[in-house]
């Protein structure tokens, strides 16, 4: 399971500056339908996160502040792609998304469920 968590989060993230990449260039068709896809990969990050939390015998408080990180840096690409579509300014959510996936890079690659990167 950890493994399908970490290809779906590893393939949302290519898909997201994919899906910047195409709407700087004004391909506005693939840029919706990369957002709709990307939308699928949230379902399958958070379904394969709560797996793993729920094959937990003993859920710390770590791995619920992971979750909620997680959500963060879902709702900050959201928030990125749809200020990109609008035209606003997108320098704040940049910042906030580099933090929260920094934040939960670490505590995913530092728990004991995950893999051992930095232990």
């Amino acid at each position: 399971m950890v493994h399908a968590h970490m290809t779906a989060w590893f393939l949302a993230l290519i898909l997201f500056f994919v899906a910047i990449g195409l709407q700087k260039s004004g391909k506005e068709k693939g840029f919706k339908v990369l957002k709709m896809v990307l939308r699928v990969f949230y379902i399958l990050i958070i379904g394969t996160g709560l797996g793993l939390i729920f094959s937990l015998a003993n859920i710390s408080f770590m791995y619920i502040v992971k979750v909620l990180v997680g959500i963060w840096v879902i709702a900050m690409v959201e928030i990125i792609l749809s200020r990109k579509t609008k035209g606003a300014s997108t320098k704040v959510p940049w910042i906030l998304f580099i933090i929260a996936l920094v934040l939960v890079l670490y505590l995913g690659f530092s728990l004991p469920l995950g893999t051992y990167l930095f232990k």
